[in-house]
């Protein structure tokens, strides 16, 4: 990867400045000042190389432990990641570590998770969501969306179990045309062996699963990692969170329809309810 000029590009302007920090408060090495925050030593690399601007989470401790003014770094951080593509800085800790698992696990009460979505259904959340809704933001967007599809092209897949609650099936996203395309697909991607797509009933009253989505991806030998959506999102490896989610996830699971049910369900509602 080319080099970043400061001059030049917001997210390299701010590593620099990052970088001094770290070594005008007694940090000599990226590793030390890493270990000091509690994450990896390659979130403060490329926060220092401004090839991926730190999270609020890693910018707040940054600051804390650098000693810095952090409203004048948090807007520093806030230009460089609308200079950052259609990606967002604080949403690719996620998709490296989606890209690397072997063990993915996704619980979704309130849409399908970006990984099965449709185009038309992306482009519809991101419309809603999105104030540059030109053809070429809204497109690079559903583009980098469905590009996560390709850890499904690997000769050996990572295992994937998607936990939805029934009312993402009923929720319309675009329009019915939108939605019935939608539910197919998911059934028919539900029908591969690597992945499990299990629905819990809207019947079932309360679920371990209703604070929010949250997403797991686990490899070898590394630790786990959870990504939980809100307005901006939090992509963590923090052990304590890690436990709180995996057991969330396996509570929400056990109430969930088998898969063959889940399917069933999910075909049924797409005739019931979408169906042109």
């Amino acid at each position: 990867m080319a080099a970043r000029d400061p001059e030049t590009n917001p997210a390299a302007f701010l590593g620099a400045e990052l970088r001094q920090a770290r070594v005008s408060a007694g940090f000599s090495s990226q590793e030390q000042l890493a270990r000091e925050l509690g994450f990896d030593r390659s979130v403060v690399a490329k926060a220092e190389t401004g090839e991926r601007p730190p999270s609020s989470e890693v910018l707040a401790a940054w600051c804390a432990a650098c000693q810095l003014d952090e409203g004048l770094f948090g807007r520093m951080a806030a230009l460089a990641r609308k200079h950052d593509g259609p990606i967002p800085a604080w949403f690719e800790d996620w998709l490296d570590a989606e890209r690397a698992a072997l063990t993915l696990r996704y619980w979704q009460p309130i849409i399908v998770p970006g990984l099965l979505q449709t185009p038309e259904y992306a482009r519809s959340l991101f419309l809603a969501a999105q104030t540059d809704v030109s053809d070429e933001a809204i497109g690079g967007l559903v583009a980098a969306r469905l590009g996560r599809r390709s850890i499904f092209e690997k000769p050996e897949p990572p295992d994937v179990t998607i936990v939805l609650d029934e009312l993402v099936l009923h929720r319309l996203v675009g329009s019915a045309s939108v939605m019935y395309e939608q539910l197919t697909e998911l059934a028919d991607l539900s029908a591969r062996p690597y992945l499990a797509v299990q629905v819990v009933p809207a019947d079932h009253g309360a679920s371990a699963g209703l604070s929010g989505a949250l997403s797991i991806a686990s490899g070898e030998g590394t630790p786990d990692v959870v990504h939980m959506d809100a307005v901006e999102g939090q992509t963590t490896e923090r052990r304590a969170l890690v436990r709180k989610a995996v057991v969330a996830f396996d509570r929400v699971r056990g109430d969930a329809l088998s898969r063959g049910q889940s399917r069933d369900l999910i075909l049924r509602l797409a005739d019931e309810l979408w169906k042109p």
